[in-house]
């Protein structure tokens, strides 16, 4: 802020400290205020109060957290959809590069709202059920199985998400007791889905000749062979 160019004077300058020249009622008609009450009918103006639109700040709080509070940033990033590689259509036999079923075929059925793909051996052939892959993970063969008469409507992510498990309290009594009632047990709804899937797709493979050998034969590698020459 720039210095003033003149000083500014008071209008009742100090004799004293703490007493100043002019009386109170001096000052009344030396202000002009005599002026302003009689203009008003003999009372001051009162003005109303600004009401203010915004919320009023909130203050600061006296005490601070002794380490920077870590907050997370807003996103908003809209998600796309997951393109599909134009080498996987529905029906084509995928095989699995990593995980436990590394080197199976699969059958691809759908991709699901997550991009992931939804795969079945089928069960009986390979050991494979109904599981998500993501297609990063898997190569598209130029093998092509019918599934028009296979129903997939119901499979979701929402169908592969794991419940919620129930805390168990700790005792004396089962603390060396295992419960294994529901441990590694596949839920009979499940198991009738997996059949259901199953049945007309192993209707279809029946009428290709050596297409079952060839779900159930685990992809592999051997020696001389060149992945980058590799025709599937």
């Amino acid at each position: 802020m720039a210095p003033r160019k003149t000083p500014q004077v008071s209008r009742n300058p100090d004799l004293v400290r703490g007493i100043g020249k002019y009386s109170r009622s001096q000052m009344y008609h030396k202000r002009g205020l005599w002026a302003i009450k009689a203009k008003n009918g003999g009372v001051f103006p009162k003005h109303a109060p600004k009401v203010k639109d915004a919320a009023p700040a909130e203050k600061p709080p006296k005490f601070y957290p002794a380490d920077d509070v870590k907050k997370p940033l807003p996103n908003r990033r809209k998600p796309k959809p997951t393109k599909l590689r134009d080498s996987i259509t529905p029906g084509t036999v995928l095989i699995i590069l990593v995980g436990r079923f590394k080197g199976k075929r699969v059958v691809f059925l759908k991709q699901l709202p997550s991009g992931l793909l939804l795969v079945t051996g089928p069960f009986k052939i390979n050991g494979v059920p109904l599981r998500r892959v993501n297609q990063s993970y898997v190569i598209g063969t130029s093998t092509k199985v019918d599934i028009s008469g296979v129903n997939v409507e119901k499979f979701d992510d929402k169908y592969f998400g794991k419940k919620a498990e129930k805390k168990k309290k700790k005792g004396e009594g089962n603390f060396f007791e295992a419960d294994k009632e529901g441990e590694n047990t596949l839920p009979q709804e499940k198991k009738d889905d997996q059949k259901a899937v199953d049945a007309p797709l192993m209707k279809s493979l029946e009428c290709v000749p050596d297409l079952k050998a060839y779900l159930g034969a685990r992809f592999s590698l051997k020696d001389g062979m060149k992945p980058h020459e590799l025709v599937f």
